[in-house]
């Protein structure tokens, strides 16, 4: 098992490259979708039209694939973070996207959402005081039905060779 600090320092490297994707994704589509221009119609022609030129936009392309990279990291961080931790975590995107958004195009972000985005950033600050990791789960198997079963490393639980499971520990215990 790797040491917290480790785990910690990898934990919030993939945190800032999510939300680096995640934000420049999302304001290059919005980018993209102000060079298409607002959809004043719906009618299946104008759509068409509308998504034959969305599909040609090379800005939305670029957003489309710094979201599928968003994509790679949030999957790679939650398979050893608590979702509990990464999207509270992660939230440091809002403050990034009135930045960029404003930098990038052309928006005024008001004193009220800047606080709002204050608010965010002190609630991932609270956050990040704690361990990506609560739950620390390894997987047993069970001889007598062959299902895999979670057992939590902070209880002592023994698997003996009669299918017999002994637990002592808190109430976690195992969990099918």
């Amino acid at each position: 098992m790797k040491s917290p600090k480790k785990l910690q320092v990898k934990t919030w490297v993939l945190l800032t490259l999510m939300v680096a994707f995640s934000s420049l994704g999302n304001v290059l589509l919005s980018m993209g979708m102000k060079q298409i221009g607002e959809i004043q119609r719906w009618s299946a022609t104008v759509l068409a039209a509308t998504f034959a030129r969305i599909l040609t936009s090379g800005t939305i392309w670029l957003g489309i694939g710094s979201l599928l990279l968003f994509f790679v990291f949030y999957l790679l961080v939650l398979s050893w973070a608590d979702y509990s931790y990464v999207s509270p975590a992660s939230a440091t995107g809002y403050a990034v996207v009135p930045l960029l958004g404003y930098a990038l195009l052309g928006e005024v972000v008001t004193s009220v959402r800047w606080a709002g985005v204050g608010l965010i950033c002190l609630g991932v600050i609270l956050v990040s005081r704690t361990s990506p990791n609560t739950t620390q789960m390894s997987t047993a198997k069970t001889r007598c039905s062959g299902a895999t079963t979670k057992v939590a490393k902070d209880d002592h639980v023994h698997v003996h060779e009669h299918d017999h499971v002994h637990e002592h520990g808190d109430d976690q215990g195992l969990q099918q």
